[in-house]
């Protein structure tokens, strides 16, 4: 007999149902209706409960916000026939200065009053425990269906009899090396890990956090999460020392960091990374310099179509920062290539001060009048730098670093393009007849983002030579007709690669080869936003789960 059909008959030969402790510390049992021909009893199991909550924490954007002074949303990511069309709407018609002005670190906090399921599911009896467990802090439509599975297979009634285990699993049990593009030698579930699994309770939490400030104080927060539901779950038959956390993009740094914390080690299981861009995402520089518009049009509305509106918000925003490549990264993801493909940039070892910190170079990270746009908050530049370094410092204190329990997954995808580099392509311009001479290809590297080049925020961008306006004659009457003029044209390359469309595989699988990772998955077939949604990455987390439960700490409270 198979592993998954000994544990499978082992499931289905008897009916019992474990309660799980409730805010208040009292017993709660649930079962679901069955065929009448089913007579026999179910047997309520009254007894201390060992809980192992579940935290999950979402990816930059992922998070609800609101204003910090006047609690209205600036940041709401309900569901609209699927999408957030809601934020659409806000966002859309909004310019560089007033994205500027709404989405400020200082000016914003999380949002806990999002869009959160209205029926029963698993533990949760009603809106009001979804918001206690969190769930309105983060956005609807990227993660409420994921939490929902999650809580479902995790916590539904009858659970520990359900073969739902054994389906997602049943990759888990082969003894063949590589399920699921792992890359370390696959440890298969054993039988005695599942059952012990089923007999924990895994109330699902949510922790949101502010993406706009230092991932520093958003683990901050999750420290306080963390320490809270470990309390709560205390109560009365309940019995709680730990927790695990399961985390999407970003949300996989703040993570990280929090588990450095004095105390969090131990008070953290493990961790389940989804999708971690874990030495950073050269499309996070891109988009300050030519927006988003031309690798998907409806997100640009949101995140924004133009260098202009990503700069006005990524310059005040340390969360945003932590997102570029660290100095972890290929030191040669930024080029800058002539028109016959010689290479113009040398490596940057250090990105946060050849780079990042650089305002007299067309290619730095911004531009400096971008900082203050009209109807905005002017930036001053000494803070831009104070971002920068925290980033820097950010990057510095987790590098390298993961909890000794760390499983995970990336999208290892050539079908999903994505920015292993960001390749400026210099091409020969449409010469302007102002009779200005053409710059030589090193001081075209030295030229400021002002008057010798023309940077709209788009790509390309121009060296020199302006916009000219024709009238044209034609049979019909006639009309107007415009181009640019140049010495060259700057080109920003589209993707160069494979990964999720947004986490390149080099920065996705870079944890594989850490000390304290203990798997690490390869898969295929989904993007970055959705990865939660995909089957398989479902099933890699339900694995994590199993084997991270194994090595839980079993719980002890006095006089019982």
């Amino acid at each position: 007999m198979s592993m998954p059909e000994e544990l499978e008959k082992t499931a289905n030969s008897d009916r019992t149902a474990t309660g799980f402790p409730a805010a208040d510390g009292s017993m709660r049992f649930a079962w679901t209706l069955t065929p009448s021909p089913l007579t026999d009893l179910v047997k309520l199991v009254i007894q201390p409960v060992n809980v192992l909550p579940v935290i999950f924490v979402p990816g930059i954007m992922g998070s609800n916000l609101k204003s910090r002074k006047r609690g209205t949303p600036v940041w709401r990511l309900d569901a609209t026939l699927g999408q957030p069309l809601g934020l659409l709407r806000k966002l859309s018609t909004k310019d560089a200065g007033e994205r500027q002005s709404l989405l400020h670190p200082d000016e914003t906090l999380v949002d806990d009053d999002g869009a959160v399921p209205t029926s029963a599911a698993g533990s949760i009896a009603g809106k009001s425990c979804y918001k206690a467990r969190g769930w309105g802090e983060v956005g609807e439509t990227s993660y409420g269906a994921f939490l929902l599975w999650l809580e479902r297979t995790l916590n539904d009634p009858g659970k520990r009899h359900d073969r739902g285990w054994m389906h997602a699993l049943r990759p888990a049990f082969s003894d063949l090396s590589g399920p699921w593009g792992a890359h370390r030698p696959f440890a298969p579930c054993l039988p005695a890990e599942v059952e012990k699994a089923r007999n924990w309770f895994y109330p699902v939490y949510a922790c949101g956090y502010n993406w706009l400030g230092d991932n520093a104080l958003s683990a901050q927060r999750l420290k306080a999460r963390i320490e809270h539901v470990i309390e709560i779950h205390r109560q009365g038959l309940g019995r709680c020392e730990q927790v695990m956390l399961v985390t999407h993009s970003m949300g996989g740094l703040v993570a990280r960091a929090c588990a450095q914390m004095d105390g969090m080690a131990e008070k953290i299981v493990g961790i389940m990374h989804g999708v971690m861009p874990a030495t950073g995402a050269p499309v996070a520089y891109r988009r300050c310099k030519v927006g988003m518009r031309d690798e998907d049009y409806g997100a640009s509305l949101v995140i924004g179509r133009t260098g202009q509106e990503v700069t006005s918000v990524f310059a005040q925003a340390p969360g945003a920062l932590e997102l570029l490549p660290t100095q972890k990264y290929n030191s040669s993801w930024l080029q800058v290539k002539d028109p016959s493909g010689n290479d113009l940039l040398p490596p940057q070892p250090d990105p946060y001060e050849r780079i990042y910190a650089v305002k007299d170079r067309w290619w730095a990270l911004f531009k400096e009048e971008w900082l203050s746009p009209r109807e905005g908050v002017p930036i001053r530049w000494k803070i831009v730098k104070a971002n920068i370094d925290t980033a820097k410092q950010f990057h510095t204190s987790i590098c390298d670093r993961y909890h000794s329990q760390t499983y995970g997954f990336y999208g290892a995808d050539s079908k999903q393009k994505s920015f292993e580099h960001v390749v400026w392509r210099m091409k020969v311009g449409i010469a302007p007849g102002d009779g200005t001479a053409k710059a030589a290809l090193a001081d075209v590297m030295c030229m400021p983002p002002r008057q010798q080049v023309r940077m709209d925020g788009v790509s390309p961008e121009f060296v020199g030579g302006q916009r000219v306006t024709q009238i044209v004659p034609s049979a019909m009457g006639a009309s107007v007709m415009q181009y640019e003029t140049s010495h060259y044209e700057l080109h920003a390359s589209g993707q160069d690669g494979g990964g999720d469309g947004t986490v390149p595989i080099s920065s996705g699988r870079a944890p594989a080869a850490a000390a304290n990772v203990r798997q690490w998955f390869a898969l295929k077939g989904f993007a970055h936003e959705p990865a939660y949604k995909d089957d398989t990455a479902r099933a890699v987390t339900l694995y994590a789960i199993v084997k991270l439960t194994a090595q839980a700490k079993e719980p002890h409270r006095a006089g019982l």
